[in-house]
């Protein structure tokens, strides 16, 4: 799933083709993409994009009329763009980009394809009247990149669940998924399965220390990379070769050389260092470690 670093580099690279442009038409593939019937799209068409922003993992169309747009491209959702010039050059399909094709919004700068991969349609399209609609929408979790380590620290608060859980919780942070919570965590050298209410004030600090450095790193590192460019296909992902452990199970630690390590959980999995994060101690596997019972390594062997 896109996360507040992608989503951001999305919004970059929409701003200079869609900002101050009306939106020509909106034609829809998918019936299970849009999730409100009132305002319907309609009212869309001929209207400016005058902002754009992100509401958690959400992208905001905000246009004329105070009508606010907002796409949710869930775990397979994508953008591609098509420009002017490329349009006219070619014979369009009926259906641009394929069967992963949801949406097609036309600009007179270019075209945005929403797409989703695979045969469950969970990308979602909405349209509300006025900005106090649109923040019946918002989780309420803090922003990340508006906060500072101590504010980061404190939302955590005394859980009892895990620090992965509640970086990933909407309604405590705004932004977080799978991947950059692994990356945050081995920046703060904290295991994924601590509970809140166990953290010292020093872990505290190194979350809202680390939760910075990645999200802020990532960020730049992504439009620093695409500059001008819009992201295509297969470039914006949760698996990027520089990760310091998200998606690298097996692979050697960049710190400590020790094989990276997971624990799998219903359609998600952590991936951390025994060593750097845990002592050198691993995570029971729910799954496994109840089937192996007393042959379950406890600890890395060296």
């Amino acid at each position: 799933m896109p996360e507040l670093p992608d989503i951001e580099l999305y919004l970059h690279a929409l701003r200079p083709r869609v900002i101050g442009e009306a939106l020509e038409s909106a034609r829809l593939f998918s019936p299970s993409l849009l999730r409100t019937v009132a305002p319907p799209l309609t009212d869309a068409i001929g209207k400016r994009v005058i902002g754009l922003s992100r509401l958690g993992k959400r992208i905001v169309f905000q246009f004329d009329s105070d009508l606010f747009l907002v796409i949710h491209l869930m775990i397979a959702g994508r953008f591609l763009w098509d420009d002017a010039h490329a349009l006219a050059k070619r014979e369009q399909p009926l259906r641009p980009g394929g069967k992963s094709t949801l949406a097609a919004f036309s600009f007179p700068t270019g075209r945005l394809l929403l797409t989703e991969q695979g045969t469950k349609r969970r990308a979602a399209l909405s349209l509300f009247q006025g900005e106090r609609a649109l923040m019946d929408e918002d989780p309420g979790g803090i922003d990340p990149l508006a906060a500072t380590p101590t504010d980061i620290g404190s939302a955590l608060g005394q859980d009892r669940r895990t620090v992965k859980r509640l970086l990933t919780d909407p309604h405590v942070f705004s932004g977080i998924g799978n991947a950059y919570s692994d990356e945050i965590l081995f920046a703060a050298r904290v295991a994924p399965n601590r509970s809140a209410e166990s953290l010292s004030e020093d872990e505290r600090l190194r979350i809202g220390e680390g939760t910075l450095f990645v999200l802020r790193e990532w960020t730049e590192r992504l439009q620093m990379e695409f500059g001008s460019s819009f992201p295509g296909r297969g470039k914006v992902t949760a698996f990027r070769p520089d990760f310091a452990v998200h998606g690298r199970f097996g692979l050697p630690c960049r710190v400590c050389s020790k094989p990276v390590q997971r624990v799998r959980y219903a359609d998600n999995e952590s991936n951390y260092c025994a060593i750097c994060q845990n002592g050198g101690r691993l995570i029971p596997d729910r799954a496994l470690s109840k089937l192996l019972k007393g042959d379950w390594p406890t600890s890395l062997v060296d």
